[in-house]
């Protein structure tokens, strides 16, 4: 941890607010953005990133500074997607057909450039991205994280074995099962 993080994490302990809303400032984007792609819905993945903040704040004290403050974050959002996407399975509340426009983060968090593009380039990219969330959300809970850690969140695989508590191997052996699984999706969808 730099010294940064560690002056962050004790004034976190000391609860702090204007820690707490640095730390919030500084991981919210990623945090939502893992979230999203998680959950699929912007509505939940907005709500399990504030949950996974407060998490984060209430239990800083448990935090064993054996990672990045950021990777121990991941692993709390990663945790509570995992605990969502039960909670609504059981629920039946969980419609992995609908991604309509109302699903969309609209906030730039996941765009690229701002730059304007063409009408029709807009549109497509707009169909590929749903595409590619349909895609992903009919991954199994454990191909899914690992497909957005890695490939999404462009985390390495050391950081995705300390957020998921997997041996490396077993990384690497699922996220290319994942790939695999990710890819016939993509294809039947084409």
């Amino acid at each position: 941890m730099s010294l940064r993080e560690r002056l962050l994490l004790g004034r976190l302990r000391a609860r702090d607010e204007k820690a707490f809303r640095e730390l919030v400032e500084e991981h919210r984007d990623r945090v939502f953005n893992l979230t999203y792609r998680m959950l699929g819905n912007k509505a939940e993945a907005e709500d399990v990133a504030q949950e996974v903040f407060i998490a984060v704040f209430k239990t800083v004290d448990t935090f064993r500074e054996e990672s990045k403050l950021s990777t121990w974050i991941y692993r709390v959002a990663v945790n509570h997607c995992k605990n969502r996407i039960k909670y609504l399975a059981r629920r039946h509340q969980r419609d992995q057909q609908e991604l309509d426009e109302h699903n969309d983060p609209g906030d730039g968090a996941l765009s690229g450039p701002s730059t304007p593009r063409r009408p029709d380039r807009q549109v497509e990219g707009a169909q590929i991205d749903r595409l590619m969330q349909e895609a992903i959300a009919e991954l199994d809970e454990d191909h899914r994280t690992l497909v957005v850690l890695r490939d999404l969140e462009d985390l390495s695989i050391e950081e995705i074995c300390e957020i998921t508590g997997l041996p490396d191997g077993t990384v690497k052996s699922r996220l290319h099962r994942a790939r695999i699984a990710l890819r016939k999706k993509i294809q039947r969808h084409l």
